[in-house]
């Protein structure tokens, strides 16, 4: 498998991220941002990087440090032509790796999304709570919480 990358987005990469985020299409498991403003106001209040594998940019992952020992892992998106390869993992392990030194790392995500969840359970996370609407779409979230 080919190696990947995390590259460190700027602003600049606004239209990259929004095509990323329009790959996924409209599903009622993940809430995707194809809005500008919002997508600017998330650049602002995270740390976001994009995933190369190769030469292609295939993903994206972002967090943003709540407090000196918490973050929150805001989102992971991987091209649906590009999942199944572990690229999702390796990008998760990367940035694990980046802030393992926060007691507390939490995320959402949609409690029918089984390839998420079984992810984010294989890399420590556990189950901390359900949340109703969580993003405002009528659909429920789980978030789960990993400390150290």
């Amino acid at each position: 498998m080919k190696k990947i990358t995390l590259k460190l987005a700027t602003e600049k990469d606004i239209p990259i991220f929004i095509e990323l985020e329009k790959s996924i299409g409209n599903l009622r498991t993940y809430s995707n941002m194809t809005d500008e403003k919002e997508t600017r106001d998330e650049f602002k209040k995270n740390i976001v990087h994009l995933i190369q594998y190769g030469n292609e940019i295939v993903g994206s992952v972002e967090y943003e440090i709540k407090s000196l020992d918490h973050t929150y892992i805001s989102g992971l998106l991987i091209n649906p032509k590009f999942q199944g390869k572990g690229i999702g993992r390796d990008a998760m392990k990367q940035v694990l790796d980046k802030i393992k030194c926060f007691k507390r790392i939490d995320l959402v995500t949609h409690p029918d999304n089984v390839p998420a969840l079984n992810l984010y359970k294989s890399l420590g996370f556990v189950f901390e709570s359900r949340i109703e609407n969580y993003f405002g779409d009528g659909e429920p979230r789980v978030r789960l919480v990993k400390t150290g």
